[in-house]
């Protein structure tokens, strides 16, 4: 099956093989962003949990900056950093200022590559049908050149075609899956940080005043 497969791809014409070598290319790309985020959320979470229990335990700004200054990847502990790091003047309208903008920043890093994945489940698809519909009119016309339309002359050609949409379906879903599953985490954890940007805010309006 594998190398009838492989056959078959071998013997597509240029404009299919093109196709599938960029359906090819967006589904490596894809996979490589499926893993990268996987482990990008899943080392964020952890070090926003450990953020979380320092600042329980202890809310003295200067400590609390210093016990997580190794906190690289958690959008809170990156928020509390660059607004304890920031030089402006903190007062309480600045801090908020500060924390929506630090917030900001710290979302499109969430949601930095979900586009591409969200590209290529909606495009790959069309993709796949335009090289399955281009095979599908060179088999019509080696039909009209045989002069026969037996199953032995049409087969070929036809299968040849539809490997594009297969491709195609097999790029699109799992970047489909993905970007629904890491968009979620990333509202979720945006959420959070949105939501403890308000203790931050008491934090340094405390320490301000």
């Amino acid at each position: 099956m594998n190398n009838s497969v492989i056959q078959l791809i071998l013997n597509a014409g240029y404009i299919v093989k093109a196709v599938l070598l960029i359906l090819m290319s967006f589904s490596v790309i894809s996979w490589a962003i499926i893993f990268f985020k996987q482990k990008y959320f899943l080392r964020a979470n952890k070090e926003s949990d450990q953020f979380q229990r320092v600042y329980r335990s202890n809310r003295d700004p200067k400590s609390l900056f210093q016990a997580t200054r190794s906190l690289t990847l958690s959008p809170i502990a990156n928020v509390f950093k660059a607004v304890y790091t920031d030089d402006a003047k903190k007062d309480k309208n600045e801090i908020k200022r500060l924390l929506r903008r630090y917030e900001t920043l710290e979302s499109v890093k969430l949601e930095k590559y979900l586009n591409f994945l969200a590209t290529t489940g909606s495009t790959a698809p069309f993709i796949g049908l335009f090289g399955t519909v281009w095979g599908i009119m060179n088999a019509f016309h080696g039909i009209g050149s045989a002069g026969s339309a037996s199953l032995a002359v049409v087969a070929p050609g036809i299968a040849e075609a539809l490997i594009a949409t297969a491709v195609g379906l097999a790029a699109a879903i799992p970047a489909v899956i993905a970007y629904n599953y890491y968009l979620s985490m990333s509202r979720k954890m945006i959420i959070e940080m949105e939501d403890f940007s308000e203790d931050l805010l008491e934090l340094f309006s405390k320490t301000a005043g």
